[in-house]
């Protein structure tokens, strides 16, 4: 595992790059990844983990395996294909356990991510006439106010009454962890559902998520989060934490294709309450009566976040996902967490050294409330200063109305990408 950082280590140099490189136990993965080409037709510099990762070179051939098997077994595959298809989703029990710090049992891989905000939602908004409130950052993802205010208009309320957006102060453009506490403790009693992102898209910041959750709680809040940004990027623990339920998925910083399928999160408190209000479907059922079919009376939920799923997973889909999670669970968490530090405080590290009038960055200068992006505010032309970045070969991202995010990701970036960026943004702020 790499040491702590410390500036002094740093310095604004090919060789510094190289030397930290040489240095990285991580730096194998790399080669485990196909990276896009440039304007020129060399190797890309890709810092767009945050909106898509890359393609594992392993993805390929599970996809095929895939094929293959239903060209042989056809709907026998179900049971006797490689990776047998009926009980597919069993195999992510342990893997996405471990990834976000949940126990088996309490991580599902269905659906996409809006579609699992709004299942579970079902669940864990349960608003009253004097509790309905839902508690969203103000720069949260589009999907998920979205998907909070139709849940809101199917419930009756006005968005306009119901959706309380948390703020940052003026001037300032992350949240403080003390004024979310101060609004969950003034408005508490009418907040039924507190749901915040993990790691908001916008601005990178990571959220003191078990002291929001707490806090919450404390005034009889139910508390989920979207980890679309998370997951894959900081070391989580939604179980110890106590987290009611999550979402994420995994097309981002777990590279598995674009569109792949998402995950769910839901405590094992609530998913041993088979009582509770859900909406139902087959593959939900508890698996002991499921093949009853048309016998089975009613709905009998198995006891654990499967109960969520509605329908059988898209195999060629799951393939790409057992490829990923396979690398993240051989890598662990915490020793990309211990490389990711340190890449992003080279890259903070770096920028300082640019003194720019034209840009600054409005992510959390802790590591610990932040993950691997970096969110650039451009104070003038952003678009051009995006576009420039791109001409130049890197692949970035550019959120209206003037943030440039870089993420440079640890398992498959590299010190010399961090420092080969700095250079190019030096050519163009200069």
């Amino acid at each position: 595992m790499m040491t702590a950082m410390n500036a002094k280590d740093f310095q604004p140099t090919e060789a510094c790059a190289r030397a930290l490189d040489g240095a990285d136990p991580l730096a194998r993965w790399r080669d485990q990844f196909l990276f896009p080409n440039g304007p020129d037709g060399s190797p890309a510099l890709y810092l767009c983990g945050n909106s898509l990762g890359l393609q594992p070179k392993t993805t390929r051939a599970a996809v095929l395996e895939e094929l293959d098997d239903w060209a042989r077994f056809g709907v026998e595959g179900h049971f006797h294909a490689r990776h047998p298809w009926y009980p597919v989703h069993e195999e992510f029990r342990d893997m996405g356990a471990r990834l976000v710090g949940a126990r088996p049992g309490e991580v599902v891989m269905m659906n996409g991510l809006t579609v699992n905000l709004h299942l579970l939602m079902v669940s864990f908004y349960r608003p009253t006439a004097s509790r309905f409130k839902i508690l969203i950052e103000d720069s949260a993802f589009p999907s998920d106010i979205y998907a909070a205010q139709s849940q809101l208009r199917v419930h009756g309320f006005d968005p306009a009454d119901g959706l309380l957006a948390a703020k940052p102060r003026a001037g300032e453009y992350t949240l403080r962890t003390d004024d979310i506490v101060e609004l969950l403790r003034e408005q508490g009693e009418a907040i039924a559902l507190v749901m915040l992102s993990g790691v908001n898209y916008f601005s990178g910041q990571w959220f003191d998520m078990p002291a929001i959750t707490a806090a919450a709680h404390e005034r009889g809040c139910v508390v989920g989060f979207d980890c679309a940004h998370a997951a894959g990027n900081v070391p989580l623990s939604l179980h110890d934490w106590n987290i009611d339920f999550a979402a994420w998925c995994n097309y981002k910083y777990l590279n598995c294709g674009p569109g792949a399928v998402a995950a769910a999160f839901v405590h094992e408190r609530h998913g041993r309450n088979t009582d509770l209000p859900r909406f139902a479907g087959w593959w939900g059922n508890d698996p002991a009566t499921r093949f009853r079919m048309h016998l089975n009376e009613t709905f009998k939920p198995v006891a654990s976040a499967e109960a969520w799923q509605l329908s059988n997973p898209p195999i060629l889909a799951m393939a790409a996902l057992r490829a990923s999670y396979a690398i993240f669970d051989e890598a662990g968490m915490l020793a990309l967490r211990a490389k990711s530090e340190r890449l992003t405080a080279y890259l903070q590290f770096l920028i300082d050294q640019l003194p720019s009038s034209r840009f600054s960055v409005i992510t959390p200068r802790e590591p610990d409330a932040r993950g691997c992006q970096l969110s650039i505010l451009a104070h003038h032309r952003p678009e051009e200063l995006h576009r420039s970045l791109m001409n130049a070969g890197v692949i970035c991202d550019f959120r209206p109305p003037n943030v440039v995010r870089v993420a440079p990701v640890p398992l498959y970036n590299s010190f010399e990408d961090v420092w080969r960026f700095s250079r190019v943004l030096a050519e163009h702020v200069s």
